[in-house]
């Protein structure tokens, strides 16, 4: 196709009145006038001719970059491919018109070759949309995109077009949401110490003036921690790998913002000093706490009468998740070979309980049962049959091992807060219902199972989760292992240890003692077995 690069001014005949144009007599002079390119298009879908054209440039070589830039993408089209030419004609129309940079051309070729339209500037939020609505995987996982997707990355990102997405976008993003996280942190105190107020003020007016200036403030909101601010990251990232397998971006600027690193509390057991302090301020040491061995019976043993104990013991032995403890069926439990399987688990969707596969493809799973456990499930089984005679017609057959006492399925969150008021009742120091799992694997490691074990009782496909987070040493297990290494050092170096005291380093009175005590152990070696 023909094209050109030409040269013209803005002088006018002082006669006319025109401008020149590439006729002025001035266009000899070396810096007179501008550069321009010209260069035929392909013709449109209704076979009108056009053309690209584009001046102000400051050298003939300038525009001839340009030119042949133009003509290296109409060259990316087959001669014969009538509409592919015809696509790359609409771009450069609409570049020329908009006086847009000249696309570029590896990335204009990846688009031409994997079909997508060359002139759509799709944005951030609307790939999210068409990505999120062509998931298939389960509804869970689907409500917390959507969720990050509806209040954070769409409100901040949305707009910006998807290829031009860069890692200094996301990271003003995650900078706005730990300001805004000031803000709310703020308005919470204010509307909390104005409750406060509320509390302790006399009078009609002065309360009435408090209440509304309440109603005036926003409510209490939850300030967008490390965990989550990592799920949002992790949600974009998912989409834009996507994006890249489509060929619709080269580069995931989401795998590569930085974050604050997350610090995942520990779980602290309730040791003596601890319960002593709570008892007295009200104030737990760790969102994470867990009971002792002796807790968690006292806690089994109070509510042994109750229609649900089973349930409650199967997590605090085997520690099963709320939702897989709800989804459990009778189909699911082997008593006769000592064995569960955590096929299903109850989650709660915007309110809707459904039911869902476990959480990963670890948490599919089969869990030993000691023979305590199955004859806890059988006591539970005779039980639930005598009560659904009871309720005859009534009855609602929701297929769970665990019910409501009219048979419907268990919410997870219903559990939680009925697990809440048990323990209010039975005066132990606080525990969440998901801290029973933790007391599970803890008391696992207590009687001497192996970590991989555990981690496979809980479900984990991370051994480093189960050791780093889901496992609370306790006190006295501890103390086991200090005073196994110590008997290891000393059984070897008795010259060295024995008999030393706080201060002593091996002189005569220690020698003598060290002496005695190889004598005492002579004697008791000696000694006929009873």
């Amino acid at each position: 196709m023909r094209g050109s690069v030409f040269r013209r001014c803005a002088c006018r005949d002082p006669e006319t009145g025109k401008q020149y144009g590439q006729s002025c007599p001035r266009l000899n002079q070396r810096r007179h006038g501008t550069w321009g390119v010209r260069q035929e298009l392909p013709p449109d879908a209704g076979g009108e001719r056009r053309t690209f054209r584009r001046s102000g440039y400051t050298s003939a070589t300038e525009a001839q970059a340009d030119l042949d830039a133009v003509r290296a993408l109409l060259a990316l089209p087959e001669v014969d491919d009538e509409d592919g030419r015809q696509r790359m004609g609409d771009l450069l129309e609409r570049v020329a018109a908009n006086r847009e940079p000249l696309p570029d051309l590896e990335e204009t070729r990846r688009k031409f070759r994997s079909g997508q339209s060359l002139t759509a500037r799709i944005t951030v939020g609307e790939f999210l949309d068409t990505w999120l609505a062509g998931r298939k995987i389960r509804a869970s996982t689907i409500n917390r995109y959507g969720r990050d997707i509806r209040l954070h990355l769409k409100p901040r990102i949305g707009e910006v077009r998807l290829d031009r997405l860069r890692v200094s976008h996301l990271s003003e993003m995650f900078n706005a949401i730990v300001e805004r996280n000031i803000e709310i942190e703020e308005a919470n105190a204010l509307r909390h110490a104005t409750v406060e107020e509320l509390k302790t003020l006399r009078g009609r007016e002065r309360r009435r003036a408090a209440r509304a200036a309440l109603a005036g403030m926003p409510p209490f909101r939850r300030p967008v921690g490390p965990t989550t601010r990592r799920h949002i990251r992790a949600t974009l990232r998912a989409a834009l790998n996507d994006a890249i397998t489509q060929e619709l971006i080269t580069f995931n600027p989401a795998a590569h913002v930085e974050l604050d690193p997350v610090n995942r509390p520990k779980g602290l057991v309730w040791t003596d000093e601890r319960v002593a302090q709570w008892r007295a301020t009200g104030e737990r040491p760790s969102p994470v706490m867990v009971w002792t061995t002796e807790q968690t019976a006292a806690f089994l043993d109070g509510i042994a009468d109750d229609e649900l104990y089973a349930l409650f013991h199967l997590v605090a032995l085997r520690g099963l998740r709320r939702g897989e403890a709800c989804g459990l069926r009778p189909a699911d439990v082997d008593l006769k070979g000592q064995a569960l399987t955590v096929a299903t688990q109850l989650v709660d969707i915007n309110g809707e309980i459904e039911e869902n596969a476990p959480k990963s493809d670890a948490g599919n799973r089969m869990v030993a049962l000691d023979r305590g456990t199955v004859k806890v499930i059988k006591r539970h089984d005779k039980r639930q049959r005598t009560v659904r005679e009871e309720a005859g017609a009534a009855w609602v057959e929701s297929g769970r091992l665990f019910t409501r006492s009219n048979g419907e399925w268990i919410e997870p969150t219903w559990l939680s807060d009925y697990f809440d008021r048990l323990v209010k009742r039975s005066d132990l120091p606080p525990i969440r219902l998901h801290d029973l799992r933790h007391g599970a694997a803890t008391i696992a490691l207590k009687a001497g199972a192996e970590m991989k074990v555990v981690q496979e009782m809980l479900g984990h496909s991370s051994y480093a989760l189960t050791a780093d987070t889901y496992t609370a040493v306790l006190p006295e297990l501890a103390m086991e292992a200090a005073e196994a290494t110590a008997r290891l050092i000393s059984g070897r170096g008795t010259k060295r240890t024995t008999g030393l005291t706080s201060g002593s380093h091996g002189g005569k009175a220690s020698k003598g003692a060290a002496k005695k005590d190889r004598k005492n152990g002579k004697k008791q070696q000696a000694k006929p077995a009873a």
